[in-house]
């Protein structure tokens, strides 16, 4: 599902975009040493965007260490660790190991129910350190599952799943001053998530007829989804911008406005002129096809 909560580097400048990179880098050395080399395979910006605002946040003291990176092995790299860092490698395992579940019912995916086993003794150890996550990540699994089987035709609530569980992941600390301020931008996230993954399989989902509450919507409304999907996805992403300009954010602020107010928005223009793209290539056939069919008929006897 995940994959959409990203930096856009070119509006980043060098300073910033080495100091995010350099954060993503401690989350991947920390996958590692939490669960091994299979940890890796977990790595994703999205969880990197909350370790620079709980940063931020906290004000917590980074651990640097110079290394040698196999994938990158031309020049060091900086890895910054800190709280937050151990923090977002436990919630990879929860959301990760919650993806796994999901895609094996959705699918039938058998990779997917092996690399589920795969991460179970992480998963059950991870879900004791932190109950409460635990739970919405498995109340989330079950009340989809429920509103997937039933074909749920409220794209507001079905969305709204997403965003009640990424609210208890973005609030770090079980109660604290920021809490409800962080449950407030995670619910909003989860909420632009959900729509952005499910615009992005729109035409998939159909081809395979799985579950698309926006594709049931254009079916039964006939509603321009893209301008319906557009005006959503705004909607949702203003109101984490408001919540994180209510926080006292200073330290790294520029980055998470960068991504807030810039980033999350580079899959979804990609994912709109792919799609443009695709209908015109698919107009110009058509209108070949017709244009030679014409000609048939004007030399036919």
């Amino acid at each position: 599902m995940f994959g959409y909560i990203n930096v856009n580097r070119e509006k980043l400048n060098a300073g910033d975009c080495a100091l995010y990179q350099s954060y993503y880098c401690g989350l991947c050395r920390e996958l590692r040493e939490q669960f091994g080399r299979k940890g890796q395979m977990l790595l994703n910006y999205d969880m990197t965007f909350l370790i620079v605002m709980l940063a931020g946040l906290y004000e917590l003291e980074d651990e640097k260490t110079e290394f040698t990176c196999a994938m990158h092995p031309a020049k060091p790299r900086t890895a910054r660790c800190n709280a937050a860092t151990h923090y977002a490698a436990d919630m990879n395992i929860l959301l990760a190991s919650g993806n796994f579940d999901d895609d094996w019912k959705d699918n039938h995916s058998y990779t997917k129910k092996a690399l589920s086993r795969m991460f179970k003794k992480d998963y059950d150890r991870v879900r004791e350190k932190y109950p409460r996550q635990e739970h919405a990540v498995s109340e989330y699994l079950r009340k989809l599952d429920l509103a997937e089987k039933t074909r749920e035709r409220n794209v507001d609530m079905v969305a709204g799943l997403t965003g009640e569980m990424l609210a208890e992941v973005f609030a770090w600390k079980d109660d604290d001053v920021w809490t409800d301020e962080l449950k407030y931008m995670g619910f909003y996230m989860g909420k632009f998530v959900y729509l952005m993954d499910a615009y992005e399989d729109m035409a998939k989902d159909e081809k395979k007829r799985n579950y698309n509450v926006l594709a049931l919507m254009q079916h039964e409304t006939k509603q321009d989804i893209d301008v319906f999907s557009g005006l959503m996805l705004t909607s949702m992403m203003a109101e984490c911008a408001k919540s994180f300009e209510r926080l006292p954010i200073l330290l790294h602020a520029e980055i998470c406005r960068n991504i807030l107010y810039s980033g999350v928005w580079t899959k979804y223009e990609y994912l709109r002129i792919k799609k443009r793209t695709k209908l015109e290539k698919q107009e110009k056939k058509l209108a070949k096809k017709a244009t030679t069919q014409e000609q048939k008929q004007q030399e036919a006897p």
